[in-house]
């Protein structure tokens, strides 16, 4: 019986000793290392005739034994019998990993505490991969939760768009009519002019929830802040400088340029905000190359970052997180929409590229605008602005269709006001019944976001019943759904009536129609 017992013992110990996973060893009721197994020499990097007799302290990092923790962990283990935690060790070498830690008190038969048996697993891969599935699980609710901010911010300025056409065209309907009264236009321009505001704020919700009409074209990064140098000047305080700093032969970039000198515009001026002591504000480009896709960076890829740099007081870690959440301000009531960034960053999504901001606090920030390279790089052919219709090229029977009651009775008297016949429809299947009813139509002009049949899917309906008959698609989105026709004239909401004539007489251009004009009949 007591040669298995010893036999049993020998078993364990081997067992024991032989575990390479986790770190097994004894310690003594005052702390000192009085066994030692494979796994502990792995993990730990001593060996068994370094460490004996050594106490288990020196496993702990300097912070941890100044409060104690090696000695309070042995106290509780010997009252409550056990004591569990994480946290960092000290290797031999110094290095540093992360640990399960497991002491258990043991016992003789009388209860007087021989000493503790101390379990340690190194689990530093699992807290790292822990971390990133965190990190992944963060970035997928913000994702999910500014995709779900994109399209409530969408759906709003569509809705805000269709509000401003009505309240637009009324005004401009009015000013017209009431032009020699010089008590009532003045009051008629104020209006305008607030609506026009709202406009632009509806433009930024559409660049935020990157649904805006953007005009993608290769354009010269340098030329274009020479020709905003003016303008920039005037943004700034008279205490500040600005700087350009621009390489010769920097390669043509693919923007909006309109939207792009607004961006560039918005960050000198959050730039002059956060610098009221003064001081220089730097513009600079430089070419840029990825060679593999970053996961918070751009994608690979020719670029050139375009940054705007400035001396002001910078942003903290949490203010730097939230900087580019719509609606999210520093500045005081009335003096920031929280817009400006938000939208630079749907701008840049949609052309391809990357907004990065980079801020510590009393540091300055820098926002880098990461703008891909144009593919073809030859001059760009200046195309003439399009004009209204010239007076006497023809008057029209237009079909005039939207759901929102206000826009389609200013559309309509826009419409009238230009000479045209209109008809109404509230609906696409009003619009197709009508088509049915009348031969002689010869442009249409419909909103795209309708229930139940969409204006790009009322197009592909009219180009089967009448083919080659101009169909206008009056919105503020930037991308249709897949599959509709992207080929068709667009009229960016809210549009003026000089905007109005300048899409039909486009439309006639483009698809003549002959022996059509009222005029000419």
């Amino acid at each position: 019986m007591e040669t298995e017992l010893r036999r049993s013992e020998e078993q364990f110990r081997i067992l024991v000793q032989g575990v390479a996973d986790y770190a097994i060893y004894m310690l003594n009721p005052q702390g000192y290392v009085s066994s030692w197994n494979l796994g502990a020499q792995r993990i730990k990097g001593y060996t068994q005739q370094e460490i004996l007799g050594q106490h288990f302290s020196r496993f702990y990092t300097e912070e941890d034994r100044a409060t104690q923790l090696p000695w309070r962990a042995l106290d509780i283990a010997a009252r409550e019998g056990r004591f569990e935690n994480e946290g960092w060790r000290v290797r031999k070498d110094g290095s540093r990993f992360w640990a399960s830690v497991v002491i258990d008190a043991l016992r003789d038969g009388d209860g007087s505490l021989l000493g503790f048996a101390k379990v340690t697993r190194d689990i530093t891969e699992k807290r790292e991969a822990q971390r990133k599935l965190e990190e992944v699980r963060e970035e997928l609710f913000q994702a999910q939760k500014m995709e779900a901010v994109g399209q409530l911010t969408g759906g709003m300025a569509h809705d805000f768009n269709n509000l401003l056409m009505a309240v637009l065209g009324s005004l401009e309907i009015l000013r017209k009519r009431t032009a020699d009264n010089p008590d009532i236009t003045p009051l008629i321009d104020n209006a305008m002019q607030g609506a026009q505001r709202g406009a632009a704020l509806t433009q930024r919700m559409l660049a935020f929830s990157r649904r805006q009409e953007l005009k993608i074209e290769p354009l010269d990064v340098t030329e274009l802040v020479r020709n905003m140098a003016d303008l920039l000047q005037r943004t700034i305080n008279p205490s500040m400088t600005i700087e350009t700093r621009f390489p010769l032969g920097l390669p043509r970039v693919t923007s909006d340029p309109n939207q792009l000198e607004n961006a560039l515009l918005n960050l000198v001026a959050n730039a002059r905000d956060a610098m009221s002591k003064g001081g220089p504000l730097v513009i600079a480009a430089e070419p840029r190359e990825i060679a593999r896709d970053e996961p918070d960076g751009p994608k690979a890829g020719a670029y050139v970052c375009l940054s705007v740099k400035d001396a002001g007081e910078g942003m903290d870690s949490a203010t730097l997180a939230n900087a580019t959440t719509p609606f999210f301000t520093t500045k005081g009531v009335g003096k920031g929409t929280g817009l400006g960034l938000p939208m630079i960053e749907g701008l840049m999504a949609q052309s391809g590229g990357k907004l990065i901001l980079k801020s510590r606090k009393g540091e300055g920030t820098t926002a880098e605008l990461w703008l891909p390279v144009a593919a073809k790089t030859e001059a760009r052919k200046e195309e003439p602005a399009m004009e209204a219709a010239p007076a006497g090229g023809g008057f029209f029977n237009i079909l005039a269709v939207d759901d929102d009651v206000l826009v389609l009775m200013n559309t309509a008297i826009m419409l009238e006001d230009l000479g045209h016949t209109v008809l109404q429809a509230h609906s696409a299947e009003e619009a197709l019944k009508l088509l049915d009813d009348h031969n002689d139509i010869h442009i249409v002009i419909t909103d795209h976001a309708m229930p139940r049949m969409t204006g790009s899917q009322l197009a592909a309906a009219l180009a089967e019943r009448r083919p080659g008959l101009p169909v206008i698609l009056a919105t503020g989105y930037a991308e249709l759904p897949a599959g509709s026709n992207n080929d068709l004239l667009r009229l960016p909401k809210p549009f003026n009536q000089d905007q109005l004539a300048a899409v039909i007489a486009k439309a006639v251009m483009e698809a003549p129609l002959a022996g059509t004009a009222a005029g000419e009949a």
